[in-house]
C-alpha cells in the first residue's frame, strides 16, 4: 500500500469532476459527480452547516456507536471502476475491533477529509491508473 493524500477536487470537463489523490510523485484522478465533489470540498475547507450533511451524519453515527474511522484504502480498479474500503475501529472492553466497509472512493474521500485519517492506495491501482504531474491538468471547481 502507498500512503496518499487528497490533492484536491477539480473540474475534469464541462460537466465532470474528479478527486485527485496524490501518492509520491503520482496522481490518481477519480471521476465523481458534482454532488460528491461538493461534499469532498466541504470537508477540505472545514465548511460547517447548521445541520449535518450526509457524510457528517455517517461520521456522527460511527462516533456515537463508539467507533472512529481508522483509514481509507483505495484497493481495486475493475473495468474502469475504482473500489475503496473504510476501516473503522472500536474498542470494547479494552479490545480493539476492526470493521471494513465497502465504499465508493468518493464517499471514502469525503469521510477522510472530515477525519484527517490516513489514505492508502494499492500499488497495482496506482500502477494502472496513476498519472504524472505532466499528464494532469488541474482546474478548481
Amino acid at each position: 500500500m502507498l500512503n496518499a493524500r487528497i490533492k484536491g477536487v477539480g473540474a475534469a470537463g464541462d460537466d465532470a469532476h474528479a478527486v485527485v489523490v496524490e501518492a509520491g510523485d503520482r496522481y490518481l484522478p477519480i471521476m465523481i459527480t458534482g454532488d460528491q465533489a461538493r461534499s469532498i470540498q466541504v470537508g477540505v475547507s472545514d465548511e460547517t452547516f447548521e445541520r449535518p450533511l450526509t457524510h457528517d451524519l455517517l461520521l456522527n453515527t460511527v462516533n456515537e456507536m463508539g467507533g472512529a474511522v481508522d483509514r481509507i484504502v483505495i484497493d481495486d480498479l475493475m473495468n474502469g471502476t475504482f473500489y475503496a474500503k473504510v476501516h473503522v475501529e472500536r474498542y470494547d472492553g479494552g479490545e480493539r475491533e476492526e470493521f471494513t466497509i465497502d465504499a465508493r472512493p468518493s464517499d471514502a474521500a469525503a469521510l477522510a477529509t472530515r477525519t484527517e485519517c490516513p489514505i492508502e492506495v494499492a500499488e497495482n491501482v496506482m500502477e494502472e491508473a496513476g498519472r504524472t504531474e505532466d499528464e494532469i491538468e488541474f482546474r478548481d471547481i
